[in-house]
């Protein structure tokens, strides 16, 4: 089977729940569409473990893009806290970075160094056809420009992005994306997976107290986790 989640922002006893809970196994895959760090902290742990996994496949999301910088000056200095008068330490910082921070700093070279490695594979975004269904799986998407091709959108509009859930991107694929918690697309969609339109919106906000969901794609069976 083919799962997505996405946005766990350190939230690791519900992935471990969820892993259990759809019985992952080396036959499936899990895509996991960015924001795995920051705000809770498992951040760091997650991340390790989804790359000892050859059947997780990362996005990237606007977390890991804004920690990425900052990790790599951090594992190139002794310990150095020169870093912390930057403009990019600052945002990371109010993205709810000091969890992921305090981890990486406690990780040995060899393991900052590995940790940088992953986040640098991580995909933009991933089109696949799952029983004949195209789906297109990134963080997030722009607004809809319908002259515009989705291979031609930027990649700070793939990690930044606010697409009109209102609208169809006037596609045959079904697009898959987090970013945007689901209660703030559709009060009614609270803590649960939103379909609609052809997008398919997975973050429902696991950080803030909501489930963490997780949609099968060969199924389009939705499975949550508290």
């Amino acid at each position: 089977m083919i799962y997505a989640i996405s946005d766990l922002h350190g939230c690791s006893e519900k992935y471990k729940r969820l892993l259990k809970t759809i019985r992952f196994c080396d036959a499936d895959t899990l895509y996991v569409l960015g924001d795995v760090v920051d705000r809770g902290d498992g951040g760091i742990g997650i991340l390790l473990d989804m790359e000892k996994r050859p059947n997780v496949i990362p996005v990237i999301g606007n977390h890991e893009s804004l920690a990425l910088g900052v990790m790599k000056k951090i594992a190139a200095t002794d310990g150095s806290r020169a870093i912390e008068n930057t403009k990019a330490y600052k945002l990371w910082m109010l993205s709810g970075g000091d969890v992921t921070e305090q981890a990486f700093r406690a990780l040995d070279k060899q393991t900052q160094k590995r940790v940088i490695e992953y986040i640098e594979s991580f995909m933009i975004y991933d089109e696949i056809s799952v029983n004949g269904r195209r789906f297109h799986l990134s963080h997030t998407l722009p607004d809809y420009d319908p002259n515009k091709p989705i291979h031609d959108v930027s990649f700070l509009e793939f990690i930044y992005g606010e697409p009109d859930y209102a609208v169809s991107y006037g596609s045959d694929a079904l697009f898959v994306t987090g970013h945007t918690m689901t209660m703030l697309i559709d009060r009614e969609y609270a803590g649960r997976i939103y379909q609609k339109n052809n997008h398919i919106a997975i973050d429902c906000g696991a950080s803030f107290g909501y489930p963490l969901g997780c949609i099968c794609l060969d199924t389009m069976e939705e499975v949550y986790v508290e």
